[in-house]
């Protein structure tokens, strides 16, 4: 127990502290809705005391995610592109929350080769490296991360090489939460015909995406889609037009699977476009991966040089 760590996945709406043990065990976890969006200085700094009184004794804290965003208590920056475990390990960002001592994980920048266009992550970058070094996704391939901004991350030689993002989920919760589409949805969003619809339609390119969602509403009206299931043909929409992106820019269709991170019902999703589309995949489940990322992050930056 001496070797115990507190690791944090501190991101905007939520935060997760686990004290874990080398092997990347959790032996207790502490979550609350105390995401860095809504907490001022004082705020984080009380967040940090609930941690102290929880886990008295464990000196070594770790974090990742918003909590090193400019927005967060210290901006961390970001690690270029290409870049492994042991190089990002060696740029844990030191500094001081509360009076504890804290290293933060930077998040992952690159330029696009297809575009040279700038993009960014923070948060999966530990999720990515806890996995490939349990062996859990391969150290050659494409791995896509479904969520509110998806990540399409290529990796060579165990390395982060390049990535894209895409607003897909944000995109899909805003148009039906508020607006004219939300006004058709009459159901939550699932495979089905639907939904396989609508990956056919984005994917084509035959239209526009600003189009394609529009007429989802004109389907509606004109009694060509059921009310039941709009959210999954929009659903489906944004999401061939996602893959249809990814493979723009990447080889992924090039005989290679396709590993998917993320909730099981949005892999899912995700799993049927591509399969619609000629595309492998297989789905892992990460649900200790950030855990493993913390102990392998430890371990790295512990070695000795």
């Amino acid at each position: 127990m001496g070797n115990d760590f507190i690791a944090i996945n501190w991101g905007s709406s939520n935060f997760r502290a686990y004290r874990i043990d080398e092997t990347g065990r959790a032996r207790d976890t502490l979550t609350e809705a105390a995401g860095i969006a809504a907490l001022d200085r004082a705020g984080m700094e009380a967040q940090i005391e609930r941690v102290n009184q929880r886990w008295p004794g464990v000196d070594a804290l770790y974090a990742c995610g918003m909590i090193g965003s400019n927005i967060g208590w210290v901006d961390a920056g970001y690690v270029d592109c290409p870049v492994g475990l042991e190089e990002l390990a060696g740029r844990l960002h030191a500094t001081e929350i509360g009076g504890r001592k804290m290293l933060i994980v930077p998040g992952l920048a690159c330029h696009r080769a297809a575009d040279n266009a700038p993009d960014i992550l923070r948060g999966e970058e530990t999720e990515l490296f806890g996995l490939m070094s349990a062996g859990r996704i391969p150290l050659n391939g494409m791995v896509a991360l479904p969520g509110t901004h998806g990540k399409w991350v290529q990796i060579v030689d165990g390395r982060v090489a390049d990535f894209m993002t895409a607003m897909s989920g944000e995109i899909f919760d805003r148009l039906t939460a508020n607006g004219l589409l939300a006004s058709i949805v009459g159901a939550p969003a699932q495979p089905g015909p639907a939904f396989d619809a609508g990956v056919r339609a984005s994917a084509s390119r035959k239209l526009g995406l600003g189009t394609l969602l529009f007429g989802a509403r004109a389907r509606v009206i004109r009694q060509e889609l059921a009310r039941d299931d709009a959210a999954s043909y929009l659903r489906g929409l944004l999401i061939g037009a996602e893959i249809a992106d990814a493979s723009a820019i990447y080889p992924i269709g090039e005989g290679g699977t396709i590993t998917l991170i993320g909730t099981s019902q949005v892999c899912a999703m995700y799993a049927r476009g591509l399969m619609l589309l000629g595309l492998a995949s297989q789905t892992v489940d990460a649900a200790d991966a950030t855990l493993r990322g913390f102990a392998a992050l430890r371990a790295a930056a512990r070695m000795p040089a």
